[in-house]
Formats: C-alpha cells, structure tokens, sequence
C-alpha cells in the first residue's frame, strides 16, 4: 500500500495517447495519460469510462455535441456510445476503467495499445 504521487508519474513519459497504469481496484485500472491533437472515434461495448481532468482541458466530442472539460473536472462517457477526446493543447488525465479496456474500443488503429506500461 504505497501512496502515488499523480503528477510525478505524468512526469515519467512525454508522449500523448499512450495510458500507463498507476493502480488497479476492484476490476479496475486506475491510468495516467496525455493527450494532444484529436484521438480516434470509437466507442466501447461493455465498459464505462471515467475521465478527471488533472491540467489543462479538452472537449470530448460525441456525434451531436460536445462537452468542455478543464482542470479538476470529470466525464463519466457510458458504454457504447461513440466518443473522441481532443486536446488543442497537451492535457493530463487520469481515467478509472474495467482492466478490459482498450484505449481505442472497437477500433483498432496506430493508437492502440495492446499491453500497458505500468510505472
């Protein structure tokens, strides 16, 4: 049971759209990423997601709105519904998901990331 300093881990890596894992509970990972420019669209069949905002902001796109995020605030996207995160400027996020989650739900693309780092 060791504490995780959040902000120290995001200081481990540089690149966007690559989550790395930073705990696990009850089915879940508990992840870290940055994110910049537009993700894929996608949606996933059978997971939630959970996305906090820790610094900066970015839109989560849907197919008939969006929705603004910034600093301290957090998006729960239900399953199956079609979404695509854009950052215009780099973001960090953590994302609390089932540990079958793909990064890119139903698609896969150069984005996907079959195997997570966990730091």
């Amino acid at each position: 049971m060791d504490k995780v300093n959040i902000a120290e881990k995001l200081s481990q890596f540089v690149e966007p759209w690559v989550p790395r894992i930073v705990g696990e509970l009850n089915g879940q990972h508990v992840k870290v990423a940055k994110m910049h420019g537009a993700f894929d669209w996608h949606h996933h069949e059978n997971e939630d997601e959970m996305f906090l905002v820790m610094r900066g902001n970015f839109r989560m796109e849907f197919r008939d709105h969006n929705v603004e995020l910034r600093q301290g605030e957090m998006l729960v996207v239900p399953k199956g519904v079609e979404h695509r995160p854009v950052a215009d400027e780099e973001c960090h996020i953590l994302l609390f998901e089932p540990i079958s989650t793909r990064n890119t739900g139903n698609v896969k693309t150069d984005r996907t990331v079959e195997d997570l780092e966990r730091i």
